[in-house]
């Protein structure tokens, strides 16, 4: 598929999701238009999979029947192959085609007012097949990722319309638009689900204004994280994300290498786990190939006793925690000396993924400029990361309002625990370098190209980058705030005063002849001369 392709597949699901959203909010009807791009691509999976054991036989999967002896010894046959390799099955009439069309079909009358028109009644179909989804997990190794995976898919809210008839009305819509278009599932070299539905949480996140940033990060963003830590590398053995949201960071990384052996995560919203792990299936990870938990990952962490060779995260800046006493003799925290302050989690979030680093691997972090330069607990903090540690391998500055929801300055923090430089620490200030949009700024690709340059050349760029010494950080009390070490100060243009003086003479001399050949003009007429 061409990128102009692409393009019309998105702007077609978005204006499904446009048409149909009415008054409900963008980030509630995202839950349930992605749920229901999850479960028609598990159903074509499930499809092209079935077809694919029955292929020598010449029999297709939509044609069993689930009612007959043979068919129901068929669909046993297929079941356990398809939740051993899958981690779920359903049945022909509980695919998503199967219930799109028994709920309703579109029309070509260009008179009609709706181009849908509504057959029966599906709800409670759909809710059964919802759980069985679920239930053929169960006792299985996939039990925990598919555990509660549709449980934001509320077919009885009120939100979805006030009688039955409109609810009704409504998701039979939306299933049979869906249905309609093709995903390219059996194209093996494909990923256009996974990009649509990533495209869908983007929107879906510039629309929901405060409520995005905890799902979502820009794909510049993401873009430039997954290239630091993936620089001079084909594979990796794991990656893990601490704040994973819906799990984009994560699959970013896994586009910059050929290979990445496992995914983990942790996301503290029960719906944006739901998406992440939604997220990871639809592009093509295998169910043991990923391992995300919903918890809250300073306070409970859940991969504790593992280490990674990727570490990436856009933590919530300047989250709240409760910086316990208890957590003075945490592992994670104990050799500062000092815990984060309560009001501030990011040192916290920054200390939990050097603990979680491998002595070969290396980690990215967004963070609020202030980590920077703070005192108290942070200051002592970023000292010993430094001066004790010596990890911190680079600092870049980013452009402010690039996130959603926040227009706060931002910088990424690049750390290692065995450094190739451990003498100087690179400054990069790529806070000048963007591209403005009306509510947002925004990043173009060779503004990421510039930053991931100056970071594998590492050397001096008048304006943009520096290479600073350990001393001179010493020597700036371990402060990091960028103008101390990248001068982008613009001289303003000189002032040539002789010059500027002759012009004032001349306007001057010209003034004189006017008023002369003015008052010559009111003598003429008699008149009193107003100069």
């Amino acid at each position: 598929m061409t990128e102009d392709q692409k393009k019309k597949l998105e702007q077609k699901l978005w204006n499904i999701a446009n048409e149909l959203r009415g008054k409900m909010n963008a980030d509630e009807f995202r839950d349930y238009c992605l749920g229901f791009i999850f479960y028609k691509y598990l159903s074509e999976k499930l499809h092209t999979f079935a077809n694919g054991i029955m292929a020598e036989d010449g029999i297709d999967f939509m044609a069993i029947d689930e009612n007959s002896p043979q068919g129901q010894e068929m669909l046993e046959a297929i079941s356990e192959e398809s939740i051993e390799e899958l981690g779920y099955f359903l049945k022909p009439s509980e695919l998503f085609t199967s219930l799109a069309k028994r709920g309703a079909h579109k029309v070509e009358d260009a008179n009609a007012d709706d181009d849908v028109v509504v057959d029966n009644f599906i709800l409670d179909d759909l809710s059964k097949v919802l759980n069985s989804i679920e239930r053929s997990t169960m006792g299985t190794e996939s039990e925990d990722d598919f555990d509660h995976l549709f449980e934001d898919l509320d077919l009885t809210s009120t939100k979805l319309g006030r009688t039955e008839d409109a609810k009704n009305k409504l998701i039979a819509k939306i299933l049979v638009h869906l249905d309609n278009i093709d995903f390219a599932i059996s194209d093996s070299e494909s990923d256009v689900l996974g990009d649509a539905y990533e495209y869908l949480i983007g929107q879906f996140a510039a629309g929901a204004g405060k409520k995005a940033g905890e799902f979502y990060t820009p794909q510049a963003v993401s873009t430039i994280l997954a290239k630091l830590v993936t620089n001079g590398k084909t594979r990796l053995k794991s990656v893990y994300d601490p704040t994973c949201g819906s799990g984009s960071l994560l699959l970013r990384v896994s586009k910059e290498v050929e290979h990445v052996g496992d995914f983990y995560g942790q996301e503290m919203n029960r719906t944006t786990f739901n998406l992440a792990r939604m997220n990871m299936i639809l592009h093509g990870v295998h169910y043991r190939n990923f391992d995300l938990k919903q918890e809250d990952t300073l306070e409970h962490p859940q991969h504790i006793d593992k280490k990674f060779e990727a570490v990436v995260a856009n933590p919530p800046f300047s989250a709240k925690w409760s910086a316990s006493k208890l957590f003075e003799s945490d592992d994670r925290f104990a050799r500062y000396g000092k815990l984060a302050p309560g009001s501030k989690a990011d040192f916290a979030f920054v200390q939990h993924m050097l603990y979680q680093l491998e002595e070969n691997g290396i980690m990215a972090v967004v963070l609020p400029h202030g980590v920077l330069f703070r005192g108290a607990a942070e200051g002592h903090i970023r000292r010993y990361i430094i001066e004790e540690g010596n990890w911190l391998d680079a600092v870049i500055g980013l452009p402010a309002n690039i996130f959603y929801g926040t227009s706060i300055p931002t910088c990424i923090l690049v750390l290692k625990k065995c450094r190739e430089h451990p003498d100087n620490i690179l400054f990069i200030d790529a806070s000048n370098h963007f591209e403005k949009a009306k509510n947002q700024n925004y990043l173009r690709p060779e503004h990421i190209e510039k930053i991931i340059t100056a970071y594998r050349e590492r050397k001096d760029e008048a304006k943009y980058s520096h290479v600073a010494s350990l001393s001179e950080i010493s020597e700036n009390d371990y402060n990091l705030n960028i103008p101390r070490y990248v001068d982008t100060f613009e001289e303003a243009e000189p002032v040539d005063l002789a010059a500027v003086t002759a012009e004032l003479k001349k306007l001057d001399s010209e003034m004189v002849a006017l008023d002369e050949k003015i008052q010559s003009f009111c003598t003429e007429l008699g008149i009193e001369t107003p100069v």
